[in-house]
This record gives structure tokens, C-alpha cells and sequence, in this order.
């Protein structure tokens, strides 16, 4: 297994290399020429560097995706038994080479190297899941008045981009690409421009396997530039993006302008709610891993915690002096549990997080500050950080802040807990600990969130649906409900007896 800092330089590529885009079946270098280097967030190295396209690559990948998908024998008339051969040989070969995968997703994006390896065995699950959906899209027919036979067919959308995010690039492309291509329809995808590398292995594989020219796309570069041009291609039918809210809501400005479809998993500011009856040491642990997993670059991170007023005392000292001995480190070091945040820029955005939230009358229990001590300076390290004494209406209450930071809430009744936990803009995630199975049901019927748990947090599985309330997102991936987003449904009505209508009288 890749584990050590000698083994980590295997994964990586000469540096003379430049990465590609693939465009209809071929590795391409920019005609901009400009290129993007890669950093490791744990020491800030270059780790590699890749071709930035422009409005002319997106060009040509949407053409080559719209041909591959209508042409006569094209992607969108394949054989389903056939989509599902190719995603099956796609996951295969991911199973063959996931070591060296997720040995390069802890350099590129900085997570811990075990979270990395169970993210490309999601994105395997994923290919195997939607090769098994592939044949299995089901109409409908209806008893209706007239001599008719009404019916519903699926059919694929057509040509879908699709926009990821830096803190799971190879699992959220993977979760998009499987199910899009098993619909039949045909993709262009754009990486983070900070996150590449996985995703060059994946369209590695996809060459490998032989998948027809034009069916899968990859295009790197600029949201401002790649990103804009897909989002208003003409010819792209779909966007589907995992992101930023403010940007999920440019994405549907623009997208109006042509009604094209879109698909939003946007940010969250999700509660813990913790009962005193909770089964205490569960409840620490959890809110833990709630918001320090992945640093608390996840949307759906638990960064409030919400305790009920008469076991706050006993609480929140051991939470703290926990949260303390959390080891942080480079991914790769088998001990870590905590790595670094992508960037410098992202970094600093988090300590004025911090700072703002001093200057709103928080109190800081814990953390907060950047580590800089050794080889610690020369990554982007944040001690795990806590708040209490936070009021509703403070910015790190909020606001999605997307690192370690954990604010929080105090309440003494059922209803008072849902109305805090409710009271921000987001619904995506929320969870319960109680051992009040009838009042867990209650409270979670009642918050806004589409992803919840009940004395456990964070586990989520590809069979069922990841969506959003309020403005955590629109449309959603996962189980048949994602492999939906794909598909139009179309209504057909064939006449049992074929004759004039009678309509007209002349």
C-alpha cells in the first residue's frame, strides 16, 4: 500500500509533463498554450502542471459530445447492455489502480489518504451502480377514456456539462459521469482548476476501456472562462454542478437565457442537535468527525452543534480538550487525521472567519489559528476551532465557512432546537442524537435538510438521493433519483382504431 513520502513520488508524473484535455478520444494540449501548475496543500509544491483551455476547447468538446450522441449508432442509441459493459470495465480498471488514485487525490487536494482511498471506492460503486441501472429505465402505460394507448418512455437529455469541486473531484465526477453516460447521454467535464489530477487517471481509463470517441470530455481551466462557456453553450442540454451557492445561482441566471437544465448541490451550514438523553461519548465523537473530517471542506459538514442547555458543562470540555488532540499532519502520514486546506487564499478566508468571529462577541474555546511550526509553515494547517457563545444572527452562525471551524448553540426545548437549527439559508444536512427514538422522529420530519441522520453523521450511500432545501441546491445525484436528472420523460399516444376524427364536417 502507498503510504510514505518516498512512496508518494511514484503516483506523480515527471515534471516536464504536461497534463492534457481529452477531446473526442484524443489527449490535446491548449492553443492558448497556457498552462496552470498544481499545488500540494500540505508543503505548497508544484506537483504538476496542466494545459488551460479556452472558449475554442469547449467548442470542440461540446461538438464532439453533440455528434457522439446523435449520430446514426451513436451514444444515445448504444444498447444499454452496452453502456453498462463500458462502465463496468471503467470501475474495473478504478479497482486495479485505486492505491496510486487515491495516493494522488491526498497530494492534490490534501485529505487523509484512508478518506481518499473510501472516495475511489465510492466512484468504483458508482460505475458499478449505474451499469446495473443502465437497463433498468421503466415507463409507464395509463387506462385513459378514449381509444388510446397512452404511455411515458425515458430518453436521454443529450449533452451534459459537468462542473466539480476541489474537495472530492475524483467521487462527485465520478457520481455525475456514471449516471449521464448510463442514461445514454453524452458529457464535458471541468475539473477544479486546483484539483485535476484524478480526474486526467479517470479519462485515462475511459481511453483505455475504448470508450467511442466524443462520449466523454474533459476540458480544464477557468470557471470564468471554461466554466462560463459550458454553462452557455447552446448545444449543452444540462449543467450539473456541485459548488458554491453564489455561483449555483449565476449558473441558473445564466442558464435562463436558454431554459437549460440545471442541476445545483450548493453549500450548507448543517446542525448537530444533541439531546442531553444522546448517548454521550457517541455524541462527542460524532461532533467531531462532524466538522473536522476533510478539515470541514465538505458542503455537508456539521459546523453547529446544537446541545441542549443542561448537559453543556459536561459537554463542551470534553468536546474541546478532544479537539485538541486531533492529529494533524500531511495526508500521507498514516497517523494523521486531520490534513491541510487547499489553498493559501482558502486558508486565510477561514482565519477571517475566525477573526470576524471574535470581533462579533463569539467565544473561542479552542483553535483558530494557522500552524506554523517545522514543516507545518509550509503547508496550509488551521487548528481545529471552536466557538460558543454565538447568537442567530452572527456571520459564523451563518455563513458557510469550509474549514475546521465548529460554532455553538444552546437550547432547553424540542421546539427551540428545530427553530435554530432551521434559521439559516441552507437545508442540506442535519442530524439527531437522542435515545428518544419518537422524538428523533419528530424533530427530524421537521428540519429543512435532505440529507439527515439519526446518532451517527456523515455516512452516505449511492443507492439514495443527495439533494438540498432552501438554497442548498436543486435537483440532486445518487440512486435512481440522480440516474432521473438524465432523462427526459416523454408521453406517447397510439390510436387502437385508425380513422378519420369526425372534427370537421365539410
Amino acid at each position: 500500500m502507498l503510504r510514505t513520502a518516498n512512496d508518494e513520488k511514484s503516483v506523480l508524473r515527471d515534471k516536464d509533463v504536461v497534463e492534457g484535455m481529452y477531446i473526442n478520444g484524443s489527449w490535446e494540449v491548449s492553443a492558448s498554450d497556457h498552462k496552470r501548475e498544481v499545488i500540494n496543500p500540505a508543503n505548497n509544491e508544484v506537483i504538476g502542471t496542466v494545459t488551460e483551455g479556452t472558449v475554442e476547447e469547449v467548442d470542440l468538446a461540446v461538438k464532439a459530445a453533440k455528434d457522439a450522441f446523435y449520430k446514426k449508432g451513436g451514444w444515445k442509441s448504444t444498447y444499454a447492455r452496452t453502456r453498462a459493459d463500458y462502465l463496468l470495465k471503467i470501475s474495473s480498471k478504478l479497482e486495479e489502480r485505486k492505491e496510486e488514485i487515491a495516493m494522488l487525490e491526498t497530494l492534490n487536494n490534501g485529505k487523509v489518504y484512508g478518506d481518499a482511498l473510501e472516495d475511489v471506492e465510492d466512484a468504483i460503486n458508482q460505475f458499478q451502480y449505474y451499469a446495473g441501472l443502465a437497463t433498468k429505465p421503466h415507463g409507464q402505460t395509463y387506462e385513459v377514456p378514449d381509444e388510446i394507448q397512452a404511455m411515458v418512455i425515458r430518453e436521454p437529455i443529450g449533452v451534459v456539462g459537468i462542473i466539480v469541486p476541489w474537495n472530492y473531484p475524483l467521487v462527485m465526477a465520478a457520481q455525475k459521469m456514471s449516471a449521464a453516460l448510463a442514461a445514454g447521454c453524452t458529457v464535458v467535464v471541468k475539473p477544479s482548476t486546483q484539483t485535476p489530477l484524478t480526474l486526467i487517471r479517470l479519462f485515462e481509463i475511459i481511453d483505455e476501456v475504448g470508450l467511442p470517441n466524443g462520449v466523454a470530455n474533459l476540458v480544464h481551466g477557468s470557471g470564468s472562462v471554461v466554466g462560463n462557456a459550458l454553462i452557455n453553450h447552446p448545444d449543452v442540454e444540462k449543467i450539473s454542478f456541485t459548488g458554491g451557492t453564489a455561483t449555483g445561482k449565476q449558473i441558473m441566471r445564466d442558464a435562463a437565457d436558454n431554459l437549460k437544465k440545471v442541476g445545483l448541490e450548493l453549500g450548507g451550514k448543517s446542525p448537530n442537535i444533541v439531546f442531553a438523553d444522546a448517548d454521550f461519548d457517541t455524541a462527542v465523537d460524532y461532533a467531531l468527525l462532524g466538522i473536522f473530517a476533510q478539515q470541514g471542506q465538505v458542503c455537508s459538514a456539521g459546523s453547529r452543534l446544537l446541545l441542549e442547555k443542561s448537559i453543556y458543562d459536561k459537554f463542551v470540555p470534553e468536546l474541546v480538550s478532544r479537539a485538541k488532540k486531533i492529529k494533524i499532519g500531511p495526508g500521507w502520514d498514516e497517523e494523521t487525521e486531520m490534513g491541510p486546506l487547499i489553498s493559501k487564499s482558502h486558508m486565510e478566508n477561514v482565519l477571517n472567519y475566525v477573526k470576524i468571529g471574535v470581533e462579533e462577541g463569539a467565544e473561542l474555546l479552542c483553535g483558530g489559528k494557522q500552524i506554523t511550526e517545522g514543516d507545518f509553515a509550509k503547508g496550509n494547517f488551521v487548528e481545529p476551532t471552536i466557538f460558543t457563545n454565538t447568537t442567530p444572527d452572527m456571520r459564523i452562525v451563518q455563513e458557510e465557512i469550509f474549514g475546521p471551524v465548529l460554532v455553538i448553540q444552546v437550547f432547553e426545548t424540542e421546539e427551540e432546537a428545530i427553530e435554530l437549527a432551521n434559521g439559516t439559508d441552507f437545508g442540506l444536512a442535519a442530524a439527531v442524537f437522542t435515545n428518544d427514538g419518537a422524538k428523533a422522529q419528530r424533530v427530524i420530519r421537521q428540519l429543512q435538510a435532505g440529507i439527515t441522520w439519526i446518532n451517527t453523521y456523515h455516512p452516505t450511500f449511492n443507492e439514495a438521493p443527495w439533494s438540498g432545501y432552501k438554497q442548498s441546491g436543486l435537483g440532486g445525484d445518487l440512486g435512481t433519483y440522480g440516474f432521473e436528472e438524465y432523462l427526459y420523460k416523454k408521453q406517447v399516444n397510439i390510436a387502437l382504431e385508425v380513422k378519420p376524427s369526425g372534427f370537421y364536417k365539410g
